[in-house]
């Protein structure tokens, strides 16, 4: 079985987790804090992808992850993959840091899988998607942060529109569109 990018980066992010529950004070270190932003801690706007709420919120994202990662790495190649993944993170942590109270604590990849959303969105037709299926399964994802509170939809959004924009300016690997 070839070893994706997609893979590594669900064993990498629930290896993280894992570590979250042995060793606490972790999950704070690499939460998504605007105070600690606001004091030069950038890295936080990566490491936010790496701890979550709990396994539920671990498990989600990470079929998220596998069922629309996969499709898109196999899509765009993994480079090209690499980039929409980090622009939407990018952008949803953005979103998130900026349209949020400072002193919100924020976890999960959720704002990199909706980028993902976002890339199905732009590229689904060409890739054999059925946009029916695509179009509910983003607005089921969008609505969910309003029937459950503590989810950060801001984040969603910004990671939603990232991936959208990124997938917007690259092209799929050559043998996927010839």
């Amino acid at each position: 079985m070839q070893q994706t990018l997609t893979k590594n980066l669900i064993f990498f992010i629930s290896g993280c987790f894992l570590l979250t529950l042995v060793q606490p004070n972790l999950q704070g270190d690499l939460a998504l804090y605007g105070v600690a932003v606001n004091d030069g801690q950038y890295y936080r706007l990566l490491t936010v992808a790496l701890v979550h709420g709990g396994w539920v919120h671990l498990i989600c994202n990470m079929l998220a992850l596998f069922s629309i990662g996969t499709a898109i790495e196999n899509f765009y190649g993994r480079n090209k993959y690499l980039l929409i993944l980090f622009a939407s993170l990018i952008a949803g942590s953005l979103t998130s840091y900026l349209f949020n109270p400072l002193n919100t604590y924020a976890v999960g990849a959720s704002g990199m899988i909706f980028g993902l959303f976002g890339a199905l969105a732009v590229t689904g037709k060409r890739m054999g998607a059925n946009l029916k299926e695509a179009a509910t399964l983003i607005a089921v994802n969008l609505a969910i942060p309003f029937l459950i509170p503590g989810i950060d939809w801001k984040a969603h959004l910004g990671g939603l529109v990232g991936g959208c924009l990124a997938t917007l300016v690259i092209k799929p690997k050559k043998s996927s569109w010839e």
